[in-house]
């Protein structure tokens, strides 16, 4: 039984030139976002992640990074420091601290920041067999070059950090579950990069794993990644909700809202969307519309729907920032279609989310589902606990009262203002 690992080993030596001259006085991995450095956000998530002690592998201006840092206390973890030649290259450094690695280590770079689930990642090595396992990123967006091919088993079958072989699909971000044994025969005497000493050499004996990801990784590698790191770290508060049986009444089976007269909100849905709006919060839509697919509905149809909601909401006081729809059928085989999770990749990309912190309401077991493969935490809709009541979970008790306000405001009897042509802008496929 392979024991599960409590060390973090953080290579944090380099001199980060891209990122000068910001670089010329301070580390990287020091730069700070929302009053915290860069790889302080790691530690805490590593710290909230189980792991208990963190080795950082240390070279261009590492009295700095000590001093910050120290034993760890401030972190809630305890924190070593190995200090090797600013220009030493990444293999070196691991091999200089084998005497202070653990049997197994989770290896992380200091510039980036993957919202992980250990848990889970930890599940998939035990499972797989494999010698190690890395992260790789899905990179479907193109935001940055892919550097491997992984296998339908979920095995590295390519593994080119130079980025040349034709086919690549995916980038690896390193958060690799390594074992020593494993690890310290293939670094060299020479100095090489880690990825390039150990990757390939795994690779080519069937022995590397791929977990794999569509959560996009944030970074400080680069001066045009740290306008998309600090909205991340800004954690903008979100919901996410499904639309029929959350915010209408779910149609019955194999029938559809098509045309905007068709739509009835569920009692207190508005409300609800006030309060979040009022609490400051962004609201999200997702929703399955296979009516499209059938040819029920236009996709004019459905945009007119959508006005009409989103026009809807703003006239009580909420706001519906953006809807996610998709119009495929059910044995089309894409991505969006929920229990799929696509849908809530690109809002996560779009917004940038943190959607291990991100709720998603649904009403049924597809929206459970996929919010399980993305990663989010999940509350079931239903007649019982309404969107109402999980609102006044998430806000706390002031989104009662903003709610018995609005709902007051109205008046039991009011008609549903019309939309209002800017409602329209916040509709997305």
């Amino acid at each position: 039984m392979r024991a599960k690992p409590t060390q973090a080993v953080i290579l944090a030596g380099g001199r980060g030139a891209r990122l000068a001259p910001l670089t010329d006085t301070l580390p990287k991995a020091l730069i700070p976002f929302h009053g915290k450095p860069f790889l302080g956000h790691v530690i805490d998530m590593l710290r909230e992640q189980g792991f208990e002690r963190v080795l950082l592998l240390l070279g261009y201006r590492a009295d700095a990074m000590i001093d910050h840092f120290g034993d760890g206390s401030a972190y809630g973890v305890g924190i070593s420091h190995r200090v090797t030649a600013p220009d030493d290259l990444t293999a070196h450094r691991v091999k200089d601290a084998a005497d202070e690695l653990d049997d197994m280590f989770l290896l992380l770079y200091c510039d980036n920041y993957w919202p992980m689930r250990f848990d889970r990642m930890w599940r998939a090595y035990v499972d797989s067999g494999a010698a190690a396992q890395i992260t790789v990123y899905g990179n479907r967006d193109g935001y940055t070059r892919d550097s491997v091919i992984v296998g339908d088993d979920g095995f590295v079958t390519v593994f080119d950090r130079g980025r040349t072989t034709p086919g690549l699909s995916g980038v690896e971000i390193s958060y690799a579950i390594l074992e020593k044994s494993v690890v310290l025969p293939l670094l060299p005497d020479r100095q090489l990069l880690f990825e390039e000493a150990v990757y390939p050499a795994l690779t080519a004996r069937g022995e590397l794993h791929a977990y794999w990801s569509e959560h996009r990784y944030y970074s400080v590698g680069g001066h045009e990644r740290l306008p998309l790191t600090e909205a991340f770290f800004a954690r903008s508060p979100t919901i996410i909700l499904d639309r029929d049986g959350v915010l209408n009444e779910r149609p019955p089976r194999a029938e559809y809202v098509c045309r905007p007269e068709d739509l009835r909100w569920l009692p207190g849905a508005r409300d609800a969307l006030a309060a979040f709006n009022r609490a400051g919060w962004r609201v999200l839509v997702v929703s399955n519309q296979p009516g499209v697919a059938r040819g029920r509905m236009t996709l004019d149809d459905l945009a007119a729907v959508h006005r009409r909601l989103c026009g809807e909401a703003e006239d009580a006081g909420g706001r519906i920032d953006r809807i996610y729809f998709c119009p495929h059928g059910w044995d089309e085989g894409c991505s969006c279609r929920k229990p799929a999770p696509g849908m809530l990749f690109q809002a996560q990309r779009d917004h940038h989310l943190d959607l291990t912190r991100t709720t998603f309401l649904g009403d049924d077991e597809r929206d459970g589902q996929a919010a399980a493969a993305a990663g989010c935490p999940f509350g079931l809709v239903t007649d019982e606990e309404p969107l109402l009541a999980h609102t006044a979970r998430l806000l706390g008790s002031s989104a009662a009262g903003w709610a018995a306000e609005g709902a007051a405001a109205r008046g039991p009897g009011d008609a549903a203002p019309a939309a209002s042509a800017a409602a329209a802008e916040g509709v997305e496929r």
